[in-house]
């Protein structure tokens, strides 16, 4: 009588940036993998035209990706014949999910959920800080070494009954919501997306983006970057927030017109938290790197340092379900792709 065998583990590789994959799979997460799947931790595609022939690729079944994936074209996909899954060990897979892997039918998962996290504690934190005026407090305390009578200076100032408005229900967009439901805020949302009783769900009321603008001391955005949300705020919405508002940008620079925004906080009349900018880097000319109203910070709300742990674990899971026959629990579909970051 033959002895049953044992199934085949699906075979694994690694598709990321090198100090990616260090960060995000250390030995341990990677011997957590093996469990599952067949994964040689040397073996790492940085550029898929850098791998000879089909060495390393002719029986891959799952990609697992990050930061620094190269596009999964045509080309690149008709290396791998075998591939039937993509779970991708960050956010956002624009930058690599192809049509082509859409046509193969290839089931898509991402970390987005993980990595909102992140982002979504550095928004509730820039809202608290700049009711507060936190930021100007200090400045002006660090340059004169002297109390003054902040309510004076700030009438109104601080986080109760204040009004913050949310630019996009996105991942990040509810959990802020979640979030901020403990404070004393009124929280509206402008997402054309939504309805209703979606928003007051989520704990927030629905209204136009122009109304939003002009009604909250704070407005922190969390749109996708589209071609229709580009410059989303020009200097016409810009115009619409009240003296003194501060806006928040955790999202994509390109939501907001650079030149109109820096007109405008250069004026001293709203306040700016801007973690993305149009570009990327600003030019070392730009008034934003020093404007006492504007905190700059350079793409960091997202998962770095110990926070990257959270994304490794929904990756692990992600290929555990996959490899156990289950479905994904945060897949992604070509849909919901079109309308999201």
């Amino acid at each position: 009588m033959s002895m049953p065998t044992t199934p085949l583990r699906p075979r694994a590789l690694f598709a990321m940036g090198r100090s990616h994959r260090d960060a995000l799979f250390p030995p341990e997460a990677v011997r957590r993998l093996s469990l599952s799947c067949e994964i040689d931790p040397e073996l790492l595609v940085e550029d898929f035209a850098q791998v000879p022939g089909l060495a390393g690729l002719d029986d891959v079944e799952l990609l697992i990706t990050s930061w620094g994936c190269p596009p999964l074209d045509a080309a690149v996909l008709a290396r791998m014949p075998r591939l039937k899954a993509v779970v991708h060990a960050a956010g956002s897979v624009k930058h690599h999910v192809t049509q082509a892997c859409w046509d193969r039918g290839l089931l898509v998962s991402t970390a987005a959920a993980a990595n909102a996290v992140p982002v979504a504690e550095y928004t509730v934190a820039a809202v608290l800080f700049a009711n507060k005026r936190v930021l100007e407090i200090a400045g002006h305390y660090r340059e004169h070494h002297a109390v003054e009578d902040w309510t004076l200076r700030f009438p109104g100032f601080g986080n109760h009954r204040r009004t913050v408005g949310l630019v996009g229900a996105s991942l990040v967009g509810r959990k802020v919501l979640e979030l901020l439901r403990p404070f004393d805020f009124e929280l509206l949302l402008a997402d054309p997306l939504l309805d209703h009783a979606t928003a007051r769900a989520l704990g927030a009321r629905l209204v136009e983006l122009d109304e939003l603008l002009a009604g909250c001391d704070v407005v922190s955005l969390h749109a996708p970057a589209l071609p229709e949300t580009h410059h989303l705020l020009d200097a016409r919405r810009l115009a619409l927030l009240p003296d003194g508002a501060t806006l928040v940008n955790t999202a994509r620079g390109s939501l907001v017109d650079q030149h109109a925004l820096t007109a405008e906080v250069s004026s001293g009349r709203i306040h700016a938290v801007l973690d993305v900018t149009e570009p990327e880097v600003l030019p070392a000319t730009s008034p934003l790197y020093t404007l006492p109203n504007v905190l700059l910070t350079p793409h960091i709300a997202g998962s770095l340092g110990g926070e990257l742990r959270r994304i490794t674990i929904s990756a692990i899971e992600e290929v555990e379900r996959y490899c156990a026959g289950s479905e994904f629990a945060h897949p992604v579909t070509r849909a919901a792709l079109a309308v999201s970051a």
